[in-house]
C-alpha cells in the first residue's frame, strides 16, 4: 500500500471514530437528561419546584412527585395508587414507546402517562415548567401529555382546572393514594365547585357570577380576585387563578376534605394556611336538612326557613337536623289547585327576602330581569324560590330547598315564596288578628300625624331645617375634638350651598341599596351607583357602621372636597346623616377606578400609552392642585390606583378624601401618631415615624406612574428569590439598562420609547427614600410636558424588598402610631 494511500486510510479512520465519539457523547447526553435516578432531581429554572422520588412521613413506600420549596409540600405524584415498595432503584424515564415512565429496581413499568399516540419518530422529552407542570414532548416541543391536566390534590396557578377534571384527595396525610374526596366543577349552565365524599356532596361554593363564588362568604372582588373562569364552545368550563398579588400561593385538597389556600411565607421560610373552606359545621352540605338554613353565629345553628316547621321535632330538639323542615300551610297556588280554580290578586302568594345567603343546590337559569324573575316563579306553583343577580341573572327553585346558609357579609338576597295569610284561623287566631290590625291602625294614624307635622315644618321653615342639620355637625365637631382645625374652615354658609340628601331619597334612588348597583366595596364600606328622580345618576359611598372610617374622618371629606373644584378631582353633591347613617354623594364615574384597567388583563389593552399618559398627567394636575392651587393647601395621604377615578372618556378624577389633611398656609409637614393610608403607597417617612408633608403625596404619585407603566401593582413582588417590590424591580431593571422588561408589552411602540422611559426615570425620582430628594409636583409636571428639560438622575428607591416594607409595617403596629391599611392590596 501507498503512503498516501496509508495517509487517507488514517484519516478516514480518525473521521469515522471522530463521528462515533460524538454520536456516543449525544446519546450519552440525551439519556443522561432524560433519566431521572432514585437519587436524583429535577428543579425548575426558578428554583420552586423539584421532582423527584420521595417517601411521606411514617412510610417505607417510595414515590414519584412534584414538591413546592421543600419536600414535605408535595403538590403531584406520578405513582400514588402504585408505590415502590421497599425499592430504592427505581427510575422515571421516557420509555421506547414515547411515554414518560416510572420503572422499579426489575424494569418493570409500575407507572406511565400513557398516550396512545405517539409515534416512533417523536423522540419525546420532558421538562419541569417554572409553574409546577410537568410537560411531556415531542421534538417541536408541542405538548404531548402534562401533570397540569393530570393533577393530584393541588391547584396551583396558571394551571386550568376543568369540568371533565378532577383533584383527590390523599387517603392519610402520609399515604398520597387516592383518599375519599375529590373535587369537580358541576353545574355547569351556572357552575359551582363541590367536594365529594366519594359519591355524596360535602360541600359546595356556591354559583360563580363572573367575579366571585357567591357561597363562599369572604371571598369578594378584592379577595381571591385572581380567579377566573371560562365556558369554551363546547360547555367545557375552566377555573384558573393568578397570583400577582399574593406571591407563591396554591390550593390543597387534604385528607379530611379540607380545601386550604395556602401560602409561602418568605421570613419564615413555611406554608401557612390562609384560608380554608370549612369553617364550621354549616359548611357541609345540607347541614339542616331540606328547607332549613344554617347560620355559624345562630344558637342553635340550624332554623326552619319562616313559614316551616321541624319535619321531625324530637330529631331537631337533640339537634339532628339532617330531616329538615315542612311548610306549615299550603301554598295559596296550591289550594286552588285543589279546589280547581285559579287566584285572583289578593289571593296570590308572595316572597319573603333572607338576605346574605349562599342560595340553595339546584338553580334553574333563565335570562330575565328581576321583576320577570319574580313573576315567572308566581306563575309556576312548583317554584319555592327565586334569587337574582346582575351577572347570573335568574335563578329559581322547584321543589326542595337544600344546602342554604346565611352570612354575616356577603351572598346574595333569596326570595323564599310563601301563602299571603293564613286562611284556617280559630277564634282566638281571628281575636288576635283584630287585635294586631287594630294596633297597627293605631300606630299608622300616629305616624302619619308625626309625617304630616314634619313635611309642615319642612316646608315653612326651610332654613332651620338646613340649620337642624348643621347642628349635627357641630355635635361631630365637639365629640371629635378636631385638632386638625378643619371643621373651623367649614361655615354655616358653605354648608347651606351642599345638599343635605334624606336617607329615604338615597334608598329609592339605589333601589334600598341593591346589590346590583353596587359599584364596589371599598375599606370603609360599598359603594353603590344611583338614579335621582330627575335622572341624574350619582355615586352614593355608605360608610359601614364596622368600618374603620369614623365621624372625623366622614366630617373632613365633607369639608375637604366641598371646597375643591378642579376637572380632575371627583365632585361631591351631598351627604346624609340620619339614624347611625353616614353617606356621601359623588358624581357618577361610569368606568370606576384606574386599577380596574391596569391590573386587568383582559381590559388593560383600553389604555394605549397615550391614554396613560393622559391619565398619568391628570393625576399629576390634580395633585398639584391640592398642594399649590386650592384656597387651601391638602395633602391626600392615600394616593392609589382605586382611588382614581374615570369617567367616559377615561379622565381621571382623585377620589376619596377621608384621610386628607388641610394645611396651613406656613406648615409644610406635619406629625401624627396615626398613620393612615395603603401598603405599597406610603412613603417611609410616613410609615416609620407618622411624617407626612406633599411630598408624601409625592411618593404616591411615584408608585402609581410606575404601576401603570408597567401594568404591576406595587403590593405584589417580582423575582421570588430576590423578593423584590415593584420599585426594587423597576429600579434593577432601570440600573442595568432592561427597562424593556418593566413595561407593560401592550403599550410598547418604539416612537414612545423616549417618553415612556422618561415617565419612568421620573417615577423614580418620585420614590426615592429621602423625602428633600424628591421632586414638588410642579416641578414634575414640568418634566412631564417638556422633552429638552434636563432630569436629575434618581437615586435609590424606598421598600427595594418586600421584606422592608412589611417589617416597617410590623414594626410600627408596636408603636405609638396606629396604622390604619385601608386595602391591603389596593384593590
Amino acid at each position: 500500500m501507498s503512503l498516501s494511500k496509508c495517509n487517507n486510510l488514517i484519516s478516514f479512520l480518525k473521521f469515522i471514530t471522530l463521528i462515533l465519539c460524538c454520536s456516543l457523547s449525544y446519546v450519552v447526553a440525551t439519556n443522561s437528561s432524560q433519566i431521572i435516578k432514585d437519587s436524583e432531581t429535577l428543579t425548575s429554572n426558578r428554583g420552586n419546584f423539584t421532582l423527584g422520588f420521595f417517601t411521606p412521613q411514617n412510610s417505607t413506600n417510595r414515590y414519584v412527585g412534584i414538591w413546592c420549596k421543600t419536600q414535605h409540600f408535595v403538590i403531584w405524584v406520578a405513582n400514588r395508587n402504585q408505590p415502590l415498595i421497599n425499592d430504592s432503584l427505581g427510575v422515571l424515564t421516557i420509555y421506547n414507546d414515547g411515554n414518560l415512565v416510572v420503572l422499579n429496581g426489575q424494569k418493570d413499568v409500575i407507572w406511565s402517562t400513557n398516550v396512545s399516540n405517539i409515534t416512533l419518530e417523536t423522540n419525546s422529552s420532558f421538562r419541569l415548567s417554572d409553574y409546577g407542570s410537568l410537560v411531556l414532548m415531542d421534538t417541536t416541543e408541542n405538548t404531548i401529555w402534562e401533570s397540569f391536566k393530570n393533577p393530584s390534590n393541588a391547584l396551583l396557578p396558571t394551571m386550568k382546572f376543568t369540568s371533565n377534571m378532577k383533584l383527590a384527595s390523599w387517603r392519610t396525610p402520609f399515604d398520597p393514594s387516592i383518599g375519599n374526596f375529590s373535587i369537580s366543577i358541576q353545574r355547569l349552565n351556572i357552575p359551582e365547585l363541590f367536594i365529594w365524599n366519594e359519591t355524596r356532596p360535602y360541600w359546595r361554593s356556591g354559583p360563580w357570577n363572573n367575579q366571585i363564588f357567591l357561597g363562599v362568604e369572604d371571598m369578594t372582588t378584592l379577595y381571591l380576585n385572581g380567579f377566573h373562569m371560562e365556558k369554551d364552545s363546547t360547555g367545557t368550563v375552566d377555573l384558573y387563578f393568578r397570583t400577582d398579588d399574593y406571591g407563591l400561593m396554591m390550593y390543597v385538597l387534604n385528607s379530611t376534605g379540607q380545601l386550604n389556600e395556602m401560602s409561602w411565607n418568605i421570613e419564615k421560610e413555611a406554608w401557612e394556611d390562609t384560608w380554608t373552606n370549612q369553617r364550621s359545621d354549616c359548611d357541609v352540605y345540607s347541614f339542616c336538612g331540606p328547607f332549613g338554613f344554617c347560620n355559624s353565629k345562630g344558637s342553635p345553628i340550624c332554623s326552619c326557613l319562616e313559614g316551616f316547621e321541624p319535619s321531625n321535632k324530637q330529631e331537631w330538639n337533640q339537634q339532628n337536623w339532617t330531616s329538615g323542615c315542612l311548610r306549615k300551610t299550603l301554598l295559596q297556588c296550591e289550594i286552588a289547585k285543589n279546589q280547581n280554580k285559579s287566584t285572583n290578586g289578593n289571593e296570590r302568594d308572595g316572597f319573603l327576602k333572607l338576605s346574605n345567603v349562599k342560595v340553595p343546590d339546584f338553580a334553574e337559569l333563565s335570562f330575565v330581569d328581576q321583576d320577570a324573575c319574580k313573576n315567572q316563579c308566581l306563575m309556576n306553583c312548583s317554584c319555592t324560590a327565586y334569587s337574582y343577580d346582575a351577572d347570573i341573572h335568574c335563578m329559581s327553585w322547584n321543589g326542595n330547598l337544600i344546602d342554604i346558609q346565611q352570612f354575616q357579609t356577603g351572598g346574595t338576597d333569596l326570595y323564599i315564596r310563601g301563602p299571603y295569610a293564613e286562611h284556617d284561623i280559630s277564634s282566638d287566631n281571628g281575636h288576635k288578628r283584630t287585635i294586631i290590625i287594630t294596633v297597627s291602625v293605631l300606630i299608622g294614624t300616629v305616624i302619619i300625624a308625626i309625617a304630616a307635622y314634619l313635611i309642615w315644618k319642612k316646608t315653612s321653615n326651610p332654613v332651620g331645617n338646613m340649620k337642624h342639620g348643621i347642628f349635627h355637625f357641630n355635635k361631630i365637631e365637639k365629640a371629635e375634638e378636631y385638632t386638625d382645625n378643619v371643621i373651623g374652615e367649614l361655615s354655616q354658609a358653605k354648608l347651606q350651598e351642599l345638599l343635605l340628601y334624606n336617607f329615604e331619597k338615597l334608598a329609592i334612588a339605589t333601589n334600598n341599596f341593591h346589590e346590583s348597583n353596587k359599584l364596589g366595596q371599598g375599606g370603609f364600606g360599598p359603594v353603590y351607583k344611583g338614579i335621582l328622580q330627575d335622572g341624574k345618576e350619582i355615586a352614593v359611598k355608605r360608610l359601614s357602621v364596622s368600618s374603620g372610617q369614623g365621624l372625623k374622618e366622614f366630617m373632613n371629606e365633607v369639608v375637604v372636597i366641598s371646597k375643591l373644584q378642579h376637572r380632575n378631582l371627583v365632585r361631591l353633591l351631598g351627604c346624609c346623616i340620619e339614624r347611625d347613617e353616614k353617606m356621601l354623594m359623588y358624581e357618577f364615574m361610569p368606568n370606576k377606578s384606574l386599577d380596574a384597567y391596569v391590573f386587568d388583563p383582559s381590559r388593560n389593552k383600553l389604555l394605549d400609552w397615550e391614554k396613560r399618559f393622559s391619565i398619568i398627567e391628570g393625576i399629576a394636575r390634580g395633585i398639584l392642585y391640592l398642594h399649590r392651587d386650592s384656597r387651601l393647601k391638602i395633602i391626600h395621604r392615600d394616593l392609589k390606583a382605586s382611588n382614581i377615578l374615570l369617567d367616559e372618556e377615561l379622565n381621571p378624577k382623585i377620589s376619596d378624601f377621608g384621610m386628607a389633611r388641610i394645611f396651613g398656609v406656613s406648615e409644610d409637614r406635619a406629625n401624627t401618631q396615626r398613620v393612615v393610608g395603603t401598603y405599597g403607597y406610603m412613603a417611609p417617612e410616613y410609615a416609620m415615624h407618622g411624617v407626612f408633608s406633599d411630598k408624601s403625596d409625592v411618593f404616591s404619585f411615584g408608585v402609581l406612574l410606575i404601576e401603570i407603566v408597567s401594568g404591576r401593582r406595587n403590593s405584589s413582588f417580582y423575582e421570588s428569590e430576590n423578593s423584590l417590590t415593584l420599585l426594587g424591580f423597576a429600579w434593577i431593571q432601570w440600573k442595568e439598562d432592561n427597562i424593556l422588561s418593566l413595561i407593560e408589552p401592550e403599550i410598547y411602540d418604539d416612537s414612545h420609547h423616549k417618553n415612556i422611559l422618561r415617565c419612568i426615570h421620573i417615577g423614580l425620582l418620585c420614590v426615592q427614600e429621602a423625602a428633600t430628594d424628591r421632586p414638588t409636583m410642579a416641578a414634575v409636571i414640568t418634566m412631564l410636558n417638556s422633552e429638552t428639560i434636563d432630569i436629575p438622575p434618581a437615586r435609590q428607591p424606598a421598600f427595594l424588598l418586600r421584606q422592608n416594607m412589611m417589617n416597617t409595617i410590623s414594626s410600627e403596629s408596636y408603636s405609638n402610631n396606629v396604622l390604619s391599611i385601608t386595602d391591603l392590596h389596593g384593590r
